[in-house]
């Protein structure tokens, strides 16, 4: 079963995360932070996995380690719950589009972390949210889940549908990265037969 449980405790934030590969995008978010939350939500619905996410920060500081914290914590769960990665596609992109905004997420389930990251923000908050935390977030996710992440929003003039079609592309490839190819069901994709970095 592709599914992963656990839990990280800092002196900044408690985090649960549960996870299921193979689910059907049931979710259930409870951050502190409801904009994340909502990205989260985004995240899961659409890729299909289901995921679950509790977390207790030092909101009264700032949202920074609370939202890094979530990151590394989902992105270490989906590399446990992909095991040896034997049989998934590997490669996946998505390009999203979301009213005035297009987004394209490209991505690799390597095993080598790396993220680039290709988005502008104009305002420095989304609601309460600091712009400037997605990208810590999908860096987070991207170096604990092990896989090489492209993003690059094309254009976009609100931050909102910016940052919520980053996620939804995300999602999408994703999904389609992790999926068990049927042609090559028991086969690591990969001329060395490993893919653990």
């Amino acid at each position: 079963m592709r599914k992963a449980e656990l839990s990280r405790r800092t002196n900044e934030t408690e985090i649960a995360v549960a996870i299921d590969l193979d689910g059907t995008g049931r979710h259930e978010m409870a951050t502190g932070i409801g904009f994340l939350d909502h990205m989260l939500d985004q995240l899961s619905r659409h890729s299909l996995i289901d995921m679950s996410v509790t977390a207790k920060g030092d909101l009264h500081i700032d949202m920074h380690h609370t939202a890094e914290d979530v990151g590394i914590a989902l992105g270490q769960a989906v590399q446990k719950a992909l095991g040896d990665k034997a049989g998934i596609r590997r490669y996946a992109s998505s390009d999203l589009a979301m009213d005035g905004t297009l987004t394209r997420v490209a991505l690799d389930v390597s095993g080598r972390p790396f993220l680039v990251w290709k988005v502008a923000f104009t305002h420095g908050k989304v609601g309460e949210f600091d712009t400037q935390l997605f990208r810590e977030w999908f860096q987070a996710f991207a170096m604990n889940a092990g896989i090489t992440l492209h993003v690059e929003c094309f254009y976009g003039d609100n931050d909102h549908h910016i940052a919520e079609s980053a996620f939804k592309a995300l999602a999408r490839a994703l999904r389609d990265a992790v999926e068990i190819d049927p042609r090559a069901a028991n086969r690591v994709p990969s001329t060395k037969g490993t893919l653990a970095g």
